[in-house]
């Protein structure tokens, strides 16, 4: 048996990992995206793209060959976090994405607005035509991994990337908030039902720690990410502090610059 190519469009074998009634897209001819994991929040407003940055730059470090897609065509902050204002460049052949300092590809659609501060006001299918592109217009040439920056909720996006693009697994992001169990069980339902793994949770702004005593302070009350986790079968768990040296490295474009071993482990086992 061949190795699989993930590509289930014009495969004929009918594996484990092929979606019933397959609608996968074929990833542009001049791709080899080896591995899909997609980051998804119940929930805006709890740290979503700041974790596709950090997952990525963790894995960059790694010396693994990274690409992110920004799915969040409304919402785009990924350009920003890693300070790109170039616009995306094509040919016949497809669009390239663009470069950050360490070399990891970015395509989002503030690479093809005239102003990255313009209001991207479409309706909900052309958004989600537009995130389908991204997979099958844009050469990513050869990755290990792809991470897709979601946007939040179980809406056309991302019912679009999981029936066209073949993603292996998903990452869902929480904060440290008692309504968090109602929001990661959304989206571990929706995984389940489009039978993709959910491979890990990171709770976000999850303690304050002093920087003179190193004291953890819980602002938003204890952690219960563990408990969360376990409910759900989730072994992979992280958690993000508020680290305002953090957010000022976003803020700049200089995500790439942090420091914090927050999610090395959880990135190993990814």
């Amino acid at each position: 048996m061949s190795e699989c190519t993930h590509d289930c469009s014009s495969c004929g074998v009918d594996c484990a990992s092929r979606k019933p009634d397959s609608l996968i897209e074929p990833q542009n001819p001049l791709s080899d995206v080896k591995k899909v994991i997609a980051v998804v929040s119940g929930k805006g407003g709890v740290g979503k793209s700041l974790v596709t940055g950090l997952l990525a730059v963790s894995m960059q470090r790694e010396e693994k060959k990274v690409g992110i897609m920004d799915a969040d065509i409304t919402g785009p902050s990924i350009p920003k976090m890693f300070g790109i204002h170039e616009k995306a460049t094509g040919n016949e052949a497809g669009i390239f994405p663009a470069k950050t300092k360490m070399d990891i590809d970015v395509m989002s659609v503030n690479l093809l607005l005239q102003d990255e501060t313009d209001p991207v006001v479409w309706r909900g299918p052309v958004i989600a035509g537009t995130v389908k592109q991204f997979w099958t217009d844009v050469i990513w040439s050869d990755k290990d991994y792809l991470f897709i920056d979601m946007p939040p909720g179980t809406g056309d996006v991302p019912l679009t990337v999981f029936q066209s693009i073949p993603v292996d697994g998903i990452v869902i992001v929480t904060s440290p908030q008692e309504l968090v169990s109602m929001i990661v069980a959304k989206a571990v339902k929706m995984a389940q039902m489009m039978n993709i793994p959910v491979l890990g949770i990171v709770e976000n702004m999850s303690y304050y720690e002093c920087p003179n005593c190193h004291e953890k302070h819980y602002i938003y009350g204890n952690s219960n990410v563990e408990e969360i986790a376990k409910q759900f079968d989730i072994k992979n768990v992280a958690r993000i502090p508020m680290n305002s040296k953090l957010a000022a490295a976003c803020d700049k474009g200089m995500i790439e610059l942090f420091e914090g071993d927050w999610l090395d482990e959880f990135a190993k086992e990814l």
